[in-house]
């Protein structure tokens, strides 16, 4: 039975293998594929399936599918593994970061950067050759925007960092639709600015929550320079946006009744949980009593809803 070569250490203190060090295989397989962030990967395929439903009107060339969806791993893999080997240094002193490959040692720096270029560009051409070339321009335009301007630019200098940092997250959605028309449209580039609208909102409660975390290395996220009440405040400005935008879609012809219900009823709870996060940061509570996780928890839960429902929705019109 293989055993991660991982030893007890104070969090944030970086684990260095000795000069020939044993590191079992299958720990080393695990190794690579967490370079990748695997939970990550999960939310941006889940933006991007279901758009490609709806620009089919229906169901999508399934071989396009299962295409477009491993690309979109291997491109989303070779972002996340780049951004490790860039912010190894830090990863190394946060308690959420301690145990990467990287930070234990399991993957040397050299392996992480060879791989993640590799990743980078099998995928593209992954997606020139068996999907189309506007949709490996668009993976290839996502990983080169997140590894140089969110990872090397924004993230050390701005706490405006996950604002436009997270336009990389968005381009699955239209990495989705031109998969399938080989062109763009106004439905995606309103769902990209849903996903572009959500990822603040959806990233600052965690930010709220590991704030000591960010702060001990020098990240300006913005829960890390500004009070509760600042943070709070503007999770409701964005979420207000975010579901504005997502209602466009109804009104402009691409979605019908379904969708429709399934964004109020969703939207409406998400501002009701961002309203009860900005009274309790009003109030002053803190702690475990700001319950800041529960719209974070719920973030990822609308964001698979809704695009179900985008999925869904060609079906019943």
């Amino acid at each position: 039975m293989c055993v991660t070569a991982v030893e007890s250490r104070p969090a944030g203190v970086a684990l260095t293998p000795s000069p020939g060090g044993h590191r079992p295989f299958g720990a080393r397989v695990k190794a690579f594929v967490a370079l990748t962030k695997p939970r990550i990967i999960e939310l941006l395929l889940i933006t991007t399936v279901p758009v490609m439903f709806l620009a089919a009107q229906g169901v999508p060339d399934l071989w396009l599918v299962l295409t477009t969806t491993i690309g979109g791993y291997l491109s989303a893999g070779g972002a996340n593994a780049l951004n490790m080997y860039i912010d190894r240094d830090i990863d190394a002193l946060m308690d959420r970061t301690s145990q990467r490959p990287l930070v234990t040692g399991m993957v040397s720096p050299r392996e992480c950067l060879v791989f993640g270029i590799a990743l980078a560009v099998l995928s593209t051409l992954w997606f020139g050759l068996l999907v189309n070339w506007l949709s490996a321009a668009l993976s290839l335009g996502a990983l080169l925007f997140y590894v140089v301007v969110y990872t090397m630019l924004l993230k050390r200098r701005t706490s405006q960092n996950i604002v436009w940092g997270g336009i990389a997250g968005c381009m699955p959605v239209l990495i989705g639709w031109s998969a399938v028309t080989n062109s763009m449209s106004w439905a995606a580039v309103i769902l990209f600015a849903v996903i572009f609208f959500w990822t603040p909102p959806h990233y600052w409660p965690l930010s709220m929550k590991v704030k000591d975390d960010y702060a001990r290395v020098g990240v300006p996220m913005l829960p890390v320079v500004a009070t509760n009440r600042v943070v709070a405040r503007q999770i409701v400005i964005y979420s207000w946006v975010m579901v504005a935008v997502s209602l466009l879609l109804t009104p402009l012809g691409y979605t019908g009744w379904f969708y429709t219900a399934v964004a109020l009823l969703t939207g409406g709870f998400w501002l009701w949980e961002a309203h009860g996060l900005q009274s309790r940061a009003r109030a002053g509570v803190a702690g475990a009593k700001l319950k800041e996780m529960r719209l974070f928890h719920w973030s990822i839960t609308y964001v698979s809803l809704l695009f179900v429902a985008v999925a869904v929705d060609p079906f019943l019109r």
